[in-house]
């Protein structure tokens, strides 16, 4: 008999084409949706004495982004009212940031993140880094265009101000989203090849070069960069994220490292990102926010899989320890109950 972990890990290996995008959500449409009923229901939770949270959270993290949708849409033709400035009005804290974030769309989400991690003084490079590096191209495409919409300057030109160096470099031409995402082919020599030029770009030689290094990470598909790093073990007696930690500093080595773990195996990725949000003493909220509410319709049940198998203990465990009343509740709901 299978694990669950092993036939995830099948189908990550075999790429999840024939699976429908909701296979590993954890929020899924809601069967009986009716907008205007659930409209109604928010306007008399956002109205009610002391405003009734537990409704407000129960019925916004069982609809799906596009009823979300809808239902905004409904409530606003309802009281003339947005329904994102009535729920800013009457919510605070994380309880806000969640339900606020989870009425954008996933690419104005995405695109606010951005925004956000680069106005004012110093930018959260780190918020730049896990959103440019974890979504596809049809995802970049995507939040490039509401980006420009919703702020009326292109996402690389805030970038480009924003950063500098090799750092900028890679972040620019991670955001145009340009990588190979043809999965049909593989191609032996090249994967050798390319093996081959990041040892020798880098472990080899005195200095990196970095532009190969962005050139071969940036471009090529996902399972033959997976391969790549399996094969660069052959030439180098570092691994690729040993060789990053050896050859580059600062902004530019946490790009990296993120990159090379998205490309390993993103869900164990965001699992990391997860855990490092809420060990120790304090929760770094603005990540678990982010993540729970970005990837629980899309991946959350894998992300889930991986940090039970990492951590010995369930995802929705760590959140119950670490968070507490509506706010926890959002997330859980989010999470998709207990393992």
């Amino acid at each position: 008999m299978s694990t669950v972990h092993e036939i995830l890990s099948k189908l990550t290996l075999e790429g999840d084409h024939s699976l429908p995008p909701s296979a590993y959500a954890t929020v899924k449409a809601y069967g009986n949706f009716d907008a205007d009923r659930d409209a109604l229901t928010l306007e008399t939770a956002i109205k009610a004495k002391g405003v009734d949270e537990v409704t407000i959270v129960n019925l916004l993290t069982n609809r799906s982004n596009e009823q979300r949708q809808d239902i905004a849409f409904a409530y606003q033709r309802r009281t003339k009212k947005e329904l994102s400035a009535a729920l800013k009005s009457a919510l605070s804290g994380h309880l806000e940031t969640v339900i606020l974030g989870l009425l954008k769309t996933p690419a104005q989400y995405d695109a606010s993140e951005l925004k956000a991690a680069m106005k004012g003084l110093g930018t959260d490079e780190d918020t730049l880094i896990e959103i440019i590096c974890s979504r596809t191209n049809q995802e970049l495409a995507v939040i490039n265009k509401v980006y420009k919409e919703m702020y009326k300057t292109e996402l690389e030109k805030d970038i480009i101000s924003d950063t500098s160096g090799d750092f900028r470099k890679l972040m620019v031409v991670l955001a145009k989203g340009r990588r190979n995402e043809d999965y049909s082919i593989v191609d032996f020599e090249l994967i050798d090849q390319d093996a081959r030029d990041l040892y020798d770009a880098g472990v080899k030689r005195k200095g990196t070069d970095v532009p190969k290094w962005i050139n071969i990470m940036t471009e090529r598909s996902v399972p033959h960069l997976q391969k790549v790093f399996e094969r660069y073990k052959s030439y180098s007696p570092y691994d690729m994220l040993e060789s990053i930690k050896k050859e580059v500093k600062g902004d530019l080595e946490n790009a990296f490292v993120n990159l090379v773990q998205c490309i390993q195996n993103k869900q164990l990725y965001f699992a990391d990102r997860l855990y490092d949000s809420m060990k120790g003493k304090g929760t770094r909220d603005k990540v678990l926010i982010r993540i729970m509410v970005s990837r629980a319709e899309v991946d959350m049940l894998k992300i889930k899989s991986e940090f039970k198998r990492k951590y010995g203990k369930s995802l929705y465990y760590f959140i119950q320890q670490d968070t507490k009343g509506d706010y926890q509740r959002a997330l859980l709901n989010l999470c998709g109950g207990e393992d």
